[in-house]
């Protein structure tokens, strides 16, 4: 598995940050295309805590000729799930399959979004009913000055939120 080196990871961050800074937001604080280069500077592996609990993996890769990245979150076990981005018009998609068998669709919300985290809201989804079923409705994905990671997952039931689940990672070594 390629592994991408501090040394190549923190100019790519630096790099994304600045440009997140330096463009101009189509309808609030952040545009979708530096979000994605944003989310394409986190290609490569991270660990750390899910709910607490150690041992969470989450992996980024840059796809399609750059025009996807795909993050699948606990790789190899029974509950892996895949994520995947990708600009849409003037918009940043993501669809989420989920180890429970559904696929919410988020996209960003520019206005609640900054440099330095991302705000994804639910767009619609298959094989879910958002009025009843449990799924993912929205996301935050944060990147700390310290070049941590922090995703913020909250989940609806029955039409309302339900509980989040939060990831706080750093890059694999």
């Amino acid at each position: 598995m390629r592994r991408i080196t501090k040394q190549l990871f923190v100019p790519t961050l630096v790099l994304a940050m600045v440009t997140l800074v330096a463009l101009p937001a189509s309808a609030g604080g952040v545009d979708a295309e530096a979000a994605f280069e944003m989310m394409k500077g986190l290609a490569g592996d991270w660990q750390g805590t899910a709910a607490g609990e150690a041992g969470a993996e989450v992996d980024y890769r840059v796809s399609g000729n750059g025009s996807v990245v795909m993050q699948t979150q606990f790789p190899g076990t029974e509950h892996e799930m895949t994520n995947m981005y990708a600009l849409d018009g003037n918009g940043l998609v993501m669809t989420h399959y989920c180890a429970s068998g559904n696929q919410p669709q988020l996209k960003l919300d520019p206005a609640a979004s900054d440099e330095g985290e991302l705000a994804f809201v639910f767009a619609g989804g298959t094989n879910l009913d958002p009025e009843k079923d449990s799924h993912i409705h929205e996301a935050k994905i944060r990147i700390g000055e310290d070049g941590g990671l922090e995703e913020v997952w909250t989940g609806y039931n029955e039409g309302k939120a339900a509980h989040d689940m939060v990831f706080d990672l750093s890059r694999a070594e």
